[in-house]
């Protein structure tokens, strides 16, 4: 009998679950959509293409900053200050110096690793005197990524540095550095003085960095690239662990260059001190002064008053007599009667007047009124004169001959405010001369339709008398009128005014084409001086070929009076030109005769000191 076969062992699980999988819920396998392979490939490109694109920039976009930023933390470069090319004189001599200084240097990194945060604010205000309020602004405006390392004081005494030294704080380092020395306040706006860099400064110049001086006004700023030297570096060695091992200069700073102006600063420091002894007889505080060889260009002193002390600036910012405006180069005033020799060679030139045509000054000369003939209007001169030529008026100053020639009167025919502005132009009054120096200014010269626009007002005989003599809105600055004064004393040219010695002369202007008429007008100004009733008369004296012009502008309402002297000067009325002067003073008490002494003793020890001594070394 065959033995019965046993029925497989089914699992109840499983048979319902292929049974709810297969038959109830209907399902099959199926293989995964292309879709989703397509996204998720996609998706392995964009992480892909993230990290390559990082690594490229990490690695070459930006290498060379990772690469600076691993190695600050092996060595840190500490810039030395290099100093300045010093400025001296046409005869070498120094107008402006270097001084050794030192600075103390906190390094925030080492004294937040290292725990020295409470000593170093101690030291600072105990030593340095500088609060710690200070010190954490400082901190808190500094970039730390980028700068570590930031000036906490300089100018140290010996005693300030050897009680840093001897703490042996590893955040604090003292560094020797230079900086700038102004000698003298006679030079103070010719040199202008220098400031630290600020971060406009860093991002227009790759060359400047951190605690760097650059020049803020005058030749400093002018010549800043010549003058500025080449910056050194201390280098601070660290260990793997950030722990400074030594400290090496591994580059000396390199001085700028020097440079040599056109200056004479022995001339210039009589020039000062002689205009501060005025000023202060005066009970005064503002006035120009400048020197100018008119066959050349160059300037040989230039003075603005009240000065200032360039090592000092911050105690001049808020001074109501602003000495730091530099009133030659930047300041505009009423030329007054200085103007006369432009307005006197263009009557000549266009034969409005003839060199013997004389005109009577009584003191004054009337308009009347078309309106009310009991209101007329009433032009006066300073003095009666009697009759004048254009030789006697300019030895004189007589403003009834000028008003004359420049607006008419009777049956004279005048200039007139058009042909005045063409002259005005033809002289350069509506540009500035470029001088190398910054911040020069240009005067204003008045024309009708700008007064209407500006005032409502139409032009009048009146106005144009007023800028006749050099007053109304008639205002130039001290650096154009000796231009004017150089091309006289020229007979024609006159060159652009500069400072630095190499520079060749460059025509400025030429007026050449009114050389005769300037005949007459030097002949006037020569009179000023060698006759008895000239304004300038207290210049006879000079063994120099000398002519002049005075004059006072009325300011403020007529509260006021600025006063001015100019002159040319040379060996003998043979010689051409070599020094011209220009004098002014503001508010003097009794015009031109406050100015006219300063010249003549400047020009007095031009001779004495620079002519005779020529001569005497000739023979």
């Amino acid at each position: 009998m065959s033995k019965k076969r046993k029925a497989p062992k089914i699992d109840f699980d499983e048979v319902i679950s292929d049974s709810v999988s297969i038959s109830q819920f209907n399902l099959v396998e199926q293989l995964i959509s292309n879709k989703i392979f397509s996204w998720f490939l996609v998706g392995s490109f964009l992480v892909a293409g993230i990290f390559t694109s990082r690594i490229f920039g990490m690695s070459v976009l930006k290498g060379s900053d990772y690469f600076e930023r691993g190695q600050s933390n092996v060595y840190q470069n500490i810039p030395l200050i290099a100093p300045r090319g010093n400025i001296v004189d046409r005869y070498d001599n120094p107008i402006t110096g270097n001084k050794v200084v030192f600075s103390v240097f906190l390094h925030v990194d080492q004294m937040i690793k290292n725990k020295e945060e409470v000593a170093v604010l101690k030291a600072v205000q105990e030593i340095l005197n500088v609060e710690e309020g200070v010190v954490l602004d400082l901190i808190r405006n500094t970039n730390l990524e980028d700068v570590t390392d930031i000036i906490i004081a300089d100018e140290l005494s010996r005693e300030q540095v050897i009680s840093i030294e001897s703490l042996g704080l590893r955040s604090l380092n003292v560094e020797q550095s230079f900086k700038r020395d102004y000698i003298n306040p006679a030079f103070a706006h010719l040199v202008g003085y220098v400031g630290l860099v600020s971060g406009s400064d860093l991002r227009s110049n790759d060359d400047l960095v951190l605690n760097d001086y650059i020049g803020r006004k005058g030749l400093e700023i002018q010549y800043d690239s010549i003058i500025r030297g080449e910056n050194g570096k201390v280098t601070i060695f660290r260990n793997s662990k950030g722990e400074i091992e030594k400290i090496l200069r591994t580059k000396e700073p390199i001085q700028g260059q020097e440079l040599k102006t056109t200056i004479d600063a022995e001339l210039q420091q009589y020039f000062y001190n002689r205009m501060i002894e005025a000023l202060n007889n005066l009970g005064r505080t503002s006035g120009v002064g400048i020197v100018m060889n008119p066959a050349t260009g160059e300037v040989l002193a230039l003075l603005s008053f009240p000065s200032f002390d360039g090592n000092n600036i911050s105690e001049y910012l808020d001074r109501d007599t602003q000495p730091l405006f530099n009133r030659a180069i930047a300041g505009v005033y009423n030329p007054g009667s200085t103007i006369k020799p432009m307005h006197a060679s263009a009557a000549l030139h266009e034969g409005i007047i003839s060199p013997e045509k004389q005109i009577y000054s009584a003191g004054y000369i009337e308009i009347p009124n078309p309106y009310n003939p009991s209101l007329a209007s009433k032009f006066v001169d300073w003095k009666a004169h009697g009759w004048v030529d254009v030789r006697s008026a300019l030895a004189r100053s007589s403003n009834v001959y000028f008003y004359v020639i420049g607006g008419g009167f009777q049956d004279q025919v005048g200039l007139g405010i058009e042909r005045l502005y063409k002259y005005w132009d033809k002289y350069g009054f509506n540009q500035v001369t470029g001088i190398d120096m910054p911040g020069e200014s240009v005067g204003f010269l008045p024309r009708p339709e700008e007064k209407e626009e500006r005032s409502g007002e139409i032009w009048r005989i009146g106005d144009t008398y007023n800028v006749s003599i050099g007053q109304g809105d008639l205002s130039i600055t001290p650096l154009r009128l000796m231009t004017a004064i150089s091309a006289i004393a020229n007979g024609g040219e006159s060159y652009k005014p500069h400072i630095k010695k190499d520079i060749d002369k460059d025509v400025l202007f030429d007026i050449s084409d009114m050389k005769d008429a300037l005949v007459y007008v030097k002949e006037g100004m020569v009179d000023a001086v060698t006759k008895d009733y000239g304004t300038a008369n207290l210049l006879q004296n000079i063994s120099m070929s000398i002519g002049a012009k005075t004059g006072s502008a009325q300011v403020a309402n007529n509260a006021r009076t600025n006063a001015l002297t100019v002159a040319y000067a040379s060996k003998d009325a043979e010689s051409p030109s070599e020094i011209a002067i220009l004098v002014l003073v503001e508010d003097a008490r009794e015009g031109s005769l406050n100015t006219v002494p300063i010249a003549r003793d400047v020009l007095q020890w031009y001779y004495d000191n620079r002519v005779n001594l020529t001569e005497n070394a000739e023979e």
